[in-house]
């Protein structure tokens, strides 16, 4: 190498040092981030008709679902639950989206569609999506979607930053989706019984219904409850045995970064209380980890009700905040609606807007998981765990870039990513190592 070329090249290290330097000064005006995980519902079936977001309008030509021998409804199947039809909705539906609310206000509850595992790759359908009525125990209603035009979220999503090519870490239901946003990984049962590997048909009906909660090779992917309490106390067999995966709580304590999981209706579930507010024990997924047992400091310090939340902030917030609505108010169908979980995103964002934090905070809102709902943008294959469907993810700063719709990948994951590049944190597993941490959302002075 000449004398020339040995200068340019050191030039070019200084400059890439710079650049690198630059970028860790502005990401480190970020002091404050808050995740708020809400429920099940895929980003069509929510935000598809938000303005200049690939939604609705682009999905025209999108396949029709498919019945069993994969030709095409001439009317989706009843709205139902299934073993009768919902009255609300028509008896037949034109094999399409439809709006949901032109049936069930946004303040009513809805049926559950399915939301598994491996019925989720089925719907899929190598990216057709068109096998979400067919495999659903909700039918029609899997195809639903609303108009939050209204809402407080829209606004936000209008004021702030949208996120519309983000999608579910996981394929499949929320428990899975949960571990994957602490740890990107799947929680093991090495020796599992029988029962938790087994397909479900309806006898009656000779209808997919389920499928196994273990792989064959012992990884939980379906709802199971976690070894230590608080658990569900209707389902006390067949716990997950303690799990040992390395966590972001893991590594944000290792860094002495502050952070805590706050969960609607943690203090009622540790005193076996649940007062109405359908509070999810699979929901919790620090729960299910030997380092957060009872009685560790590390369950003391990180794991905190609700109530806490606005206190702490009142104060003294910690650096990571990761907000868990009780079942009651996290907007999963079945048992909450889309207004009361509205309601508390809206509360959560006005106290941090008027915290003297708010310059340096960042809030996440997303969705753990699809819900059972169509969305018509095929996911990307990374591995056997997923991505799955999509989701909406709406990041509201000072420093997020202002009515911006960001078409960047990214999935649960991507989080992690942002925590690890803010934080100076090793990644946890390949998938967040090499997911985007939100370059396209935000706009750091």
């Amino acid at each position: 190498m000449s004398k020339r070329q040995t200068i340019l090249a050191a030039l070019m290290c200084l400059l890439a040092a710079a650049d690198a330097c630059a970028a860790k000064a502005k990401i480190e005006t970020l002091e404050h981030i808050v995740v708020v995980y809400l429920e099940n519902h895929s980003f069509d079936n929510v935000f598809g008709l938000f303005p200049g977001a690939n939604g609705l309008s682009q999905a025209r030509q999108a396949p029709p679902q498919i019945d069993a021998f994969g030709w095409p409804y001439a009317s989706l199947p009843p709205v139902s639950d299934g073993k009768q039809a919902d009255a609300r909705f028509p008896a037949e539906l034109a094999n399409q989206a439809f709006a949901i609310d032109a049936y069930v206000p946004l303040d009513a509850k809805t049926p559950d569609p399915t939301h598994r595992f491996f019925i989720h790759q089925m719907q899929i359908d190598a990216g057709r999506n068109d096998r979400f009525a067919q495999l659903s125990s909700a039918g029609a209603l899997s195809m639903g979607y609303y108009d939050l035009s209204h809402t407080a979220l829209w606004q936000y999503a209008k004021q702030y930053t949208l996120a519309d090519n983000f999608f579910q870490a996981a394929y499949g239901g929320s428990f899975l989706n949960h571990q994957w946003l602490i740890c990107a990984c799947t929680p093991r049962y090495p020796d599992a019984p029988p029962e938790l590997r087994q397909w479900r048909i309806d006898s009656a009906t000779g209808r997919l219904i389920g499928d196994p909660s273990v792989t064959a090779d012992g990884y939980a992917v379906g709802s199971i409850q976690p070894h230590f309490p608080p658990y569900d106390p209707k389902r006390t067999d067949n716990r997950l045995p303690p799990q040992t995966a390395a966590t972001i709580g893991d590594r944000l304590s290792a860094k002495n970064i502050s952070w805590a999981w706050y969960a609607g209706g943690w203090r009622d579930a540790l005193a076996g209380q649940d007062k109405g507010q359908d509070f999810q024990y699979h929901h919790q997924p620090f729960v299910y980890y030997v380092n957060y047992a009872p009685d560790t400091q590390a369950r003391a310090e990180h794991l905190k009700d609700a109530a806490d939340f606005l206190a702490d902030w009142a104060s003294n917030p910690p650096q990571v905040s990761f907000y868990k609505p009780v079942g009651a108010v996290n907007q999963h169908p079945g048992y909450s609606d889309i207004s009361a979980a509205d309601h508390e995103v809206a509360q959560i964002v006005e106290a941090l807007q008027k915290s003297p934090h708010w310059p340096h905070t960042a809030i996440i809102v997303t969705y753990d998981e699809y819900g059972g709902f169509w969305d018509h943008v095929a996911p990307p294959r990374i591995d056997r765990w997923g991505p799955g469907s999509r989701v909406p993810a709406v990041i509201i700063s000072p420093l997020a870039k202002k009515g911006h719709i960001d078409h960047h990948q990214y999935d649960t994951t991507s989080i992690l990513k942002l925590l690890e590049t803010r934080f100076g944190l090793e990644p946890l597993t390949d998938r967040d190592a090499a997911a985007d941490g939100f370059s396209g959302a935000f706009e750091f002075k």
